[in-house]
């Protein structure tokens, strides 16, 4: 079994990563709580030299990426030198477009493009990787758009980054869903709240409702190599201070299972 390494999804801190300097100090804030683990997502307009040269300076470890599709379509050749640039060899999407959520046709074709995508990565030696919410979730006919993509996709073209916060949302256990992606995962969000609402609620780890232990351990299983808290609003009071809280969770339930 592998022990994960943990770290922060700076979405979560997006409001303090929208220029060089403030991204400047939200390196030293994540360093200061003892990770050098981190994904980039929701930065600001910062030229990707400049990226580079924080993430050198600060040695941090870049384990994956969002992207927008647009840019994966248009763009990729860029966004593959600017990954190389950062040392992370996994580019991922937070969510497909709405145009091929609707039918099972529009499901294909958006895999169909990210084949395309997937193959130009591999060339190389770079991964897609496919965040999920809860909608991949529902009922398609009697399959959903998870089942299309863990069916329907090569392994080495199409990898997942599971949020074991919205598999639950979706219906499922996500400590059992995650061995049905068993080889295809770099990296899982750790993401915590509220279930059984009509509008649920983010929370920081450790105060919701999903089994954080039961999904460390299947990490483990699975042999993941990464963990990244993943928190989108209802901070408590500022994303700093919920970040702080979720990661000091994070890393008793590491100590945990150590």
């Amino acid at each position: 079994m592998t022990m994960p390494k943990i770290g922060i999804q700076l979405y979560t801190l997006r409001e303090h990563i929208q220029n060089y300097e403030d991204t400047e100090e939200t390196f030293s804030f994540v360093k200061g709580l003892g990770t050098n683990v981190i994904q980039i997502s929701g930065i600001g307009p910062i030229e990707p030299e400049k990226v580079a040269q924080l993430v050198n300076d600060f040695q941090m470890d870049v384990c994956v990426t969002h992207k927008p599709f647009d840019r994966m379509l248009n763009d990729l050749d860029a966004l593959i030198e600017e990954h190389k640039m950062i040392g992370c060899d996994t580019i991922g999407l937070g969510s497909m477009p709405d145009e091929y959520r609707k039918t099972e046709e529009g499901v294909r074709e958006f895999i169909k493009l990210t084949e395309d995508i997937g193959k130009k990565l591999k060339a190389h030696d770079m991964h897609f990787a496919y965040h999920n919410h809860a909608f991949e979730f529902a009922d398609m006919g009697g399959k959903t758009i998870m089942d299309i993509f863990i069916d329907e996709t090569d392994p080495e073209l199409f990898g997942f980054i599971p949020d074991i916060y919205w598999i639950q949302v979706g219906g499922e256990d996500p400590a059992k869903y995650l061995h049905r992606l068993k080889g295809r995962v770099k990296v899982c969000h750790f993401k915590d709240g509220e279930i059984e609402s009509d509008c649920p609620m983010i929370t920081e780890l450790g105060v919701g409702e999903v089994d954080l232990d039961a999904c460390f351990k299947a990490c483990m299983e699975l042999d993941i190599p990464y963990i990244v808290y993943e928190q989108d609003n209802n901070f408590d009071k500022d994303a700093l201070r919920s970040t702080q809280l979720s990661f000091r969770e994070l890393q008793k339930i590491q100590k945990n299972n150590s």
